[in-house]
């Protein structure tokens, strides 16, 4: 029995390993027999599954209540666009015409408490679905897959994070950058790895993951994928700023065509399962002193 931990891969960008990284550390617990559970909050293109054989256990449609307007009892004064933040109610009061844009509302509330004449009724939107895949006696993948055309995935996102459950160890393979859905996903994280690449892109957007968790006073370590690629700026950067070096993957064509073909770098070539097992113990040790 270990200390249950949360841990998020994240990145700055897209394309820098965070699915290389997320797959073979979940593959590395779940062979040593820990009980964890891998949840892929790139509810805009998840594939993590793409690399695992299961079971799907259950899946359930994401939904929230967005405002139905009855314009023969609206009176078209105004105040639910007004009280709507997301510009999600279109209105010309003159012309008499008022309509909800659904792919824009957040499902809030704000224009039903607004309407003193009774006029806004709620009805359930689909915003995307929560797929869990048992994939052994101690191990899952919960998927987050998002409507198309949907505006926002983090109500998917979240609902994923919490059907994870209460398992020895979550990983949260977060969507790339800096925005709502990568903060969404950190923010439920006890530690954060940062993937990225010694070029000039992969430092600048590290630079902005680093300040994001700064402010969300989160503990964090860096993977250096490619790490025989570019230039040692993103090592100086680390040494400046005292973060953890926690791995380096290089540069190899035998690793990008294991990866290429949906295949697990540690199931194939096992040395690495150790790589990994001592990520994982460095992990646990970063966060226990992080606590103290």
């Amino acid at each position: 029995m270990i200390d249950k931990i949360k841990i998020a891969i994240a990145s700055g960008k897209g394309g820098t390993g965070k699915t290389l990284v997320s797959t073979n550390l979940f593959y590395t617990l779940q062979q040593q027999g820990i009980e964890v559970t891998l949840v892929d909050c790139d509810a805009e293109e998840p594939n993590d599954l793409m690399f695992f054989d299961g079971v799907m256990e259950n899946s359930m449609q994401i939904t929230q209540l967005v405002p139905v307007i009855d314009e023969s009892k609206c009176t078209f004064c105004g105040k639910c666009n007004e009280y709507c933040n997301y510009n999600a109610i279109f209105f010309l009061g003159e012309a008499k015409i008022i309509k909800v844009m659904d792919e824009l509302c957040h499902g809030c509330g704000a224009c039903s408490v607004a309407c003193e004449y009774g006029a806004i009724t709620e009805k359930a939107d689909v915003l995307g679905e929560v797929n869990r895949v048992s994939l052994s006696d101690n191990s899952a993948l919960v998927e987050a897959r998002m409507k198309v055309g949907v505006y926002s995935p983090v109500s998917v996102i979240k609902a994923a994070i919490r059907e994870a459950g209460n398992a020895e160890v979550v990983l949260m393979d977060s969507p790339p950058g800096t925005s709502c859905p990568f903060i969404q996903t950190v923010a439920q994280a006890d530690y954060v790895i940062l993937v990225t690449e010694p070029t000039p892109f992969g430092l600048s957007d590290l630079r902005q993951s680093v300040e994001t968790l700064k402010t969300l006073h989160k503990t964090y370590g860096v993977i250096i994928n490619r790490a025989n690629l570019g230039n040692d700026d993103v090592y100086v950067y680390l040494n400046e700023e005292k973060i953890p070096l926690l791995m380096s993957i290089p540069f190899d064509k035998n690793i990008a065509s294991i990866y290429s073909k949906g295949e697990l770098l540690c199931k194939h070539e096992p040395e690495w399962q150790y790589q990994f097992k001592n990520l994982f113990n460095n992990i646990k040790y970063l966060h226990g002193n992080s606590r103290n």
